[in-house]
């Protein structure tokens, strides 16, 4: 059933006056192909008219907080924001609101490998033991950090306070696996198994490499390279700024703990414009080459076929016929995370939330379904992409 039925009676197949749309004019499937220039135009009202009918219905009966922005080839076609950022300062959400990306973060701690691979300050074949000699395994390189692939153990879920210490570090990491050695999943790069222990040991990399914190690095020579003025790495120890999205859970302000002092693989915080500059600077080169883009952007795992799959960095569906989305979601604590890029068309959809929704992970089709005139592609939908990991 098309979304925009059920909450607006508006038929996605038909025009702003409710005449059938000719044939000629329906996008091919996985191909947004309208002209967004004109605001006035019959296609473009219809699709603000949809669009706003479901957030008016996540707002008001679903109770959504955060934010939703929709850009093409560098124009922001539709922004949205909704809820609280801070309930007890009655704060609401903002064009400067930033927000915990989780996972979502982990793109960025790629981009920071990869542009010292593009600099030849390390490759992304090195031994893991080139940078960190500590690191207790053999035949893991930097690239099987990268997509999953190494067969680490992810320190999340064995990880606990000791020593009456408030947060975790990137360094404890380092020690915890020096001392422990525990065991590996599965041979490196016989499989792919999703772990944020990669992402933590590449920003130890970043810092090992560069002679700078990561925290300290990315700030300065990411988020400012590219123009990012609402994007921090989150620091437990340091009291948040104003315009910081709290996090809530089952009706609860969900509070830093032992985990959120490690970098790497969570713990950006950015606004949605924000997030849709760093977007475009992925298409401009200001940051990685186009040959280590098309590295990142390619599949690494094919033990079992899908049209899923993880790159460097990212995830992504794969349309042999059709198109490919790199995307990436997060979720850690109450805060929910969508980032979805269809690079063919330069198009794309983020969400970000602080009050705990998994049904946000159904925004982007949905959203997609009702710009594409109903039209979604295989696979893309709940259950298939949701991807609620830490």
């Amino acid at each position: 059933m098309c979304f925009i039925l059920i909450f607006s009676g508006l038929s996605l197949q038909s025009d702003a006056q409710g005449a059938p749309i000719p044939p000629e004019k329906v996008p091919p499937l996985g191909k947004i192909a309208y002209d967004f220039s004109n605001p006035y135009s019959p296609e473009y009202k219809r699709i603000i008219r949809g669009l706003d009918s479901m957030m008016k219905y996540e707002s008001n009966v679903k109770n959504f907080w955060g934010g939703v922005l929709i850009g093409y080839k560098g124009k922001i076609i539709y922004e949205k924001y909704s809820g609280y950022s801070n309930s007890s300062k009655k704060q609401k959400w903002n064009s400067q609101t930033i927000s915990q990306l989780a996972s979502t973060s982990k793109p960025f701690t790629a981009a920071a490998v990869l542009m010292l691979h593009d600099k030849g300050l390390l490759n992304i074949d090195d031994n893991v033991k080139k940078h960190i000699p500590e690191f207790p395994y053999k035949n893991i390189t930097v690239r099987m950090l990268l997509n999953h692939r190494s067969g680490l153990r992810d320190f999340i879920k064995f990880s606990k306070s000791s020593n009456g210490k408030i947060f975790m570090n990137n360094e404890d990491v380092v020690k915890q696996f020096a001392r422990a050695k525990p065991s590996l999943m599965f041979t490196p790069n016989r499989s792919m198994k999703y772990s944020n222990s990669n992402y933590a040991f590449l920003a130890s990399i970043v810092e090992r490499v560069s002679g700078m914190k990561f925290k300290f690095f990315m700030e300065n020579f990411v988020f400012k390279k590219i123009g990012l003025k609402n994007t921090i790495i989150h620091d437990p120890v340091l009291y948040p700024s104003s315009n910081t999205a709290l996090s809530y859970k089952s009706g609860r302000h969900y509070k830093d703990m032992f985990h959120d002092g490690v970098y790497g693989a969570y713990g950006v915080y950015s606004s949605l414009r924000d997030m849709y500059t760093w977007d475009q600077a992925l298409y401009s080169g200001k940051l990685l080459s186009n040959s280590t883009l098309k590295q990142a952007y390619k599949p690494y795992s094919f033990e079992k076929p899908s049209v899923k799959n993880y790159g460097l960095g990212w995830r992504m569906i794969i349309y042999p016929k059709s198109t490919k989305i790199i995307y990436h979601n997060g979720w850690w604590h109450g805060n929910n995370t969508c980032f979805y890029r269809f690079i063919d068309d330069n198009f794309t959809i983020i969400v970000l939330g602080n009050k705990f929704a998994t049904r946000i992970y159904d925004y982007p089709m949905k959203m997609y379904s009702i710009i594409n005139n109903g039209k979604v592609l295989n696979g893309f939908g709940a259950g298939q992409i949701k991807g609620i990991d830490p």
